[in-house]
C-alpha cells in the first residue's frame, strides 16, 4: 500500500508541473532550430515542463499548441527585431540579422498567450518583441544611439555581472527578488534597448545610464515580466534568477 501511495504522488507531482511554451531560435545558414540549454533547465528546476516551439509563423499552428500552454517564455537572440515592425525604414549600420520566421512565431505566441491570459516571462530579446507588440519601439543599437551609455554587450564568461540594475519598488519584479533587492548586478549581453515604451508596461528596473532593464504589466492579476538580463544563466547559483523562475512557474501553476 505504501508503494502504491508513492507511485501515486509521483505521479500528481508530475502532473503539477506546468507546461511552458519556449520559442526556439533559428541559425540560417544551417537552417537549424536551436535553444540554448538553461532557458529549458532553468524552466525543470523551478518546477516546470519546458516544451520547445518550432518557428513556423503560422496561427493555426500557434493555435494548435497554444490550448497545452500554461505560460510562455521568450528567449534571448542573436538576431534583432525587425525595424520595420516599429515603424522605422532606416537600418542602422550596427543592426545585427533580422529572422522573420522568429519575429513572427514570437508575436504569435504573445497574442496566445495574452487571449489566454497566462503568465510571460521575457529575456533579453524576449523582452524587446514584448515591447513591439505592445506598441514600443527599439534604440537599433545602444553604442551608437546613446552616447555615454555603458557597455550592456559584455565580454569574457556569460555569468559575469558587469553592471548594477535599480530596482523600482512596488513591483512584481521588486517582489519578486524579495527584501533587500533595491540593487542587483547583473549580466549583460544585448546591444539594442527599449526606447518608447509599449502600452500597458511599466518600468521595474534601470541601469546606471538610464536603460531600461525590465518591464512589467501593472493590471492586476497579470504576470508578463520582461527582463534585460539572462537569469537562466548561472541560475543554480543566483538567488534572485531562481526567484524570478519560481515565480514564474508559480504564476503559471495558477492558469
Amino acid at each position: 500500500m505504501q508503494q502504491s501511495r508513492n507511485i501515486e504522488e509521483m505521479a500528481d507531482s508530475k502532473q503539477k508541473r506546468p507546461k511552458i511554451l519556449i520559442s526556439m531560435r533559428l541559425d540560417e545558414p544551417t537552417r537549424k532550430f536551436y535553444l540554448a540549454r538553461d532557458y529549458s533547465e532553468a524552466v525543470y528546476g523551478a518546477g516546470g515542463a519546458p516544451l520547445h516551439v518550432a518557428l513556423i509563423p503560422e496561427m493555426d499552428y500557434v493555435e494548435a499548441i497554444a490550448d497545452v500552454m500554461d505560460g510562455l517564455l521568450l528567449p534571448g537572440s542573436s538576431s534583432d527585431v525587425d525595424p520595420i515592425r516599429y515603424g522605422e525604414s532606416v537600418r542602422s549600420d550596427k543592426l545585427g540579422a533580422v529572422i522573420r520566421e522568429k519575429d513572427e512565431t514570437d508575436l504569435l505566441l504573445l497574442k496566445a498567450a495574452e487571449k489566454r491570459g497566462v503568465p510571460v516571462l521575457a529575456i533579453c530579446f524576449g523582452l524587446q518583441i514584448l515591447n513591439v507588440y505592445r506598441g514600443g519601439t527599439l534604440y537599433q543599437d545602444i553604442g551608437s544611439m546613446l552616447p555615454g551609455a555603458l557597455q550592456h554587450r559584455q565580454s569574457g564568461p556569460r555569468e559575469a555581472r558587469t553592471h548594477s540594475v535599480t530596482i523600482k519598488p512596488d513591483t512584481i519584479l521588486a517582489e519578486t527578488l524579495g527584501v533587500g533587492a533595491d540593487t542587483i548586478y547583473v549580466n549583460s549581453h544585448h546591444h539594442q534597448a527599449i526606447k518608447l515604451l509599449g502600452n500597458n508596461l511599466q518600468i521595474s528596473a534601470i541601469a546606471p545610464d538610464g536603460v531600461i532593464e525590465a518591464v512589467e504589466d501593472p493590471n492586476e492579476g497579470t504576470f508578463v515580466l520582461g527582463v534585460q538580463w539572462h537569469p537562466e544563466v548561472d541560475w543554480q547559483n543566483d538567488v534572485y534568477s531562481q526567484n524570478i523562475f519560481k515565480r514564474f512557474i508559480e504564476e503559471a501553476k495558477k492558469s
